[in-house]
Formats: C-alpha cells, sequence, structure tokens
C-alpha cells in the first residue's frame, strides 16, 4: 500500500526512495493515495484542539475557535496544502533538465518528491493536538528539517540528479518551496480581509 512509505520514509529513508523510484506511480495516486490523507491530519487535528481544547498565550484567558471559524480555516489550510505539494513538484519537474535530471511530461518523478519530502510535515500535524504555540513551532521546525534532509535524499534517486548537482538542485527546489509559503501567508491575509478572519470565543 502507498502509505506504507511513510513509516518507510521515516526509518529507512534511502530504500525507500529506491521503492517510490521502482514503483513511479502516476500523479494522480500519490496526490489521491498518499497526499490527500496526509495531509487530512494537521486540520482534523487543529479543529477539534482549538474548538475542544483551546490554548493560552501566556497567563492569559483560554482562547479557542467557534466551529464554523475552525471548519473554513481548516479547509482552506488542507487545500493549500494540496495546492503547495502540486506546485512544488510541477517546479521540481521543470527545473530537473536544467540539472541534468530527467522530465515528464506528467511530472510524476517531480510530484513524488515533493509529496513524500513533506511526510514529517504532515504526520507533525499530530502535534496540533496539544495547541501550545511554542510546542507546535518547535515540533514543525523540527519535522521541516527532516523534510528537507529527505528531499536532499531523494534528489539522486528519484530525479536521476549526481550528488554534487543534487545540493544546488535542492537548494533551488527549497527557495521555490519559500515562495509559496510566502505566497500562502499572503493568500491568508487576503483571504481573511474578506470575512473568512478567525472567531475567537472564550473558553
Amino acid at each position: 500500500m502507498i502509505l506504507q512509505h511513510a513509516l518507510g520514509l521515516m526509518t529507512h529513508p534511502d530504500d525507500e526512495w529506491e521503492s517510490i523510484e521502482k514503483e513511479h506511480a502516476p500523479p494522480t495516486t500519490v496526490i489521491t493515495a498518499y497526499t490527500c490523507i496526509l495531509a487530512a491530519i494537521a486540520p482534523l487535528c487543529a479543529y477539534f484542539s482549538t474548538t475542544q481544547i483551546g490554548w493560552r498565550v501566556g497567563d492569559g484567558a483560554l482562547i479557542k475557535l467557534s466551529s464554523a471559524s475552525a471548519v473554513e480555516l481548516c479547509l482552506l489550510t488542507y487545500f493549500a496544502m494540496l495546492i503547495g505539494v502540486f506546485a512544488l513538484g510541477w517546479m521540481i519537474d521543470w527545473m530537473a533538465e536544467t540539472y541534468g535530471g530527467k522530465h515528464e511530461n506528467n511530472a510524476a518523478s517531480g510530484i513524488a518528491l515533493a509529496a513524500y519530502s513533506s511526510t514529517p510535515i504532515f504526520l507533525a500535524g499530530l502535534a496540533l493536538l496539544y495547541p501550545a504555540p511554542w510546542f507546535n513551532l518547535l515540533v514543525f521546525v523540527a519535522a521541516a528539517l527532516y523534510s528537507c534532509f529527505l528531499m536532499l535524499d531523494g534528489i539522486p534517486i528519484v530525479m536521476h540528479i549526481e550528488k554534487d548537482r543534487a545540493v544546488f538542485f535542492g537548494g533551488a527546489i527549497l527557495a521555490v518551496a519559500l515562495v509559496l509559503l510566502v505566497s500562502t501567508r499572503v493568500g491568508s491575509v487576503l483571504i481573511w480581509s474578506v470575512g473568512f478572519a478567525p472567531e475567537f470565543i472564550g473558553g
């Protein structure tokens, strides 16, 4: 089953990348059978914790989100994650030829690299069950660092790029990922300004 790759990437990434390359699943399978499922972890956990548990900032009062507001924000977050993985995958494929890698019409390898490298970030969504900002920050920073490692580790195997070029290619990919992240943040502000701002309620 394709979801088994999640455990493999967390325990023995080199072998798992080899398996992913041999499998060479089409983008639709990677998105629907892997990304759509794992990307749902964070929104579901965030919905439960922000509406049922709540959080505090310092010694302040307990804060929660209204159910309607939480649903809106979680859905927006979910679709932003899916679009981000898909867009990053296409950009990886588009840039691959520049670094001596393979280019495919359906961007299968690029999307696979983006999706599977994001596994630690998807799984880090479980940390949102404990809605403490400092704890969530630490977990997601650690997950992002491991995702960077996975991507650098997987580039030579999945994209067929020499290891000396893989570092530079990885830097280019991370630059694109940062641009996508900033675009998402800007998009969040714009969406909040047209009526989707969080609705906070007391605990």
